[in-house]
């Protein structure tokens, strides 16, 4: 049962470093959006295509808009947060047990 352990802490490792990294990207993606950004960059094109499948969902279920400041990356920061706090943790005290 400890390869089992082994493998769900190994998971849950590999997924809070995705999660974070995830969250800088968003975090670069708003911080780009206050200037105005060439969107020929290829550094905006990527931040763009990376983070807009999430986004846009959100920003399209979410009525308000506050003067033009766009919600959705701190919604998104905000659930990364939880999913880090509540499933990594989850899956790291399983694994613990197993181990």
């Amino acid at each position: 049962m400890f390869v089992l352990g082994n493998l769900l802490a190994a998971a849950a490792k590999i997924l809070d470093i995705a999660l974070t990294l995830y969250m800088w990207i968003i975090i670069g993606r708003a911080v780009i959006s206050w200037v105005n950004p060439d969107p020929y960059n290829p550094i905006v094109r990527f931040l763009n295509s990376v983070t807009e499948p999430v986004l846009y969902p959100i920003r399209r279920r979410l009525p308000i808009s506050l003067g033009g400041l766009d919600l959705s990356p701190i919604l998104v920061i905000l659930a990364i947060i939880f999913i880090q706090s509540f499933l990594v943790q989850s899956l790291m005290q399983l694994a613990v047990r197993l181990g």
